[in-house]
């Protein structure tokens, strides 16, 4: 499996992806991952910018006759009242069901790692749902640590 760069060709082979991580996501939550309808086909733009922006980390998982997986991830600036101007942030991450335990949703979030420590970014952020047990043990597994709990109130 080749983790490389994505190009604004793959993004209609990760779209399919996106809506399956939408759908998973609003399973788990659906006040906090409440998505527009079509959310893959909004994402479409976003993700054709986020190709060739030299400041946006977005790999893919290609297996030859079709795409296994997805990591997006992009340069963010902080409040200015933190010492941290700026910090990567991990958007997304997806591996085909067919492709999981592989070691490829690790190799993807490492090389992203790499990638922002090359643009000199000095942290790198995510979120994981609640009910995303197996995504923390793969972060932590990575050097991730908890680092805030985000809370929710539906009014």
């Amino acid at each position: 499996m080749e983790i490389r760069s994505a190009t604004v060709q793959d993004v209609p082979g990760v779209l399919p992806m996106v809506a399956k991580t939408c759908a998973l996501h609003e399973s788990w939550d659906p006040a906090k991952y409440g998505f527009l309808e079509k959310p893959a086909e909004r994402y479409s733009r976003w993700l054709t910018a986020r190709a060739t922006d030299p400041r946006s980390v977005f790999l893919v998982a290609d297996g030859g006759s079709a795409l296994a997986g997805f990591l997006i991830g992009t340069v963010e600036q902080e409040i200015p009242i933190y010492r941290i101007k700026e910090f990567a942030f991990l958007h997304d991450l997806w591996v085909e069901e067919a492709y999981r335990h592989e070691g490829i949703a690790r190799q993807m979030v490492m090389r992203a790692i790499e990638r922002f420590r090359e643009l000199g970014v000095k942290q790198v952020r995510l979120d994981t749902a609640a009910a995303n047990e197996p995504a923390r043990g793969l972060f932590q597994s990575c050097g991730f640590r908890p680092s805030c709990v985000e809370m929710l109130l539906e009014l």
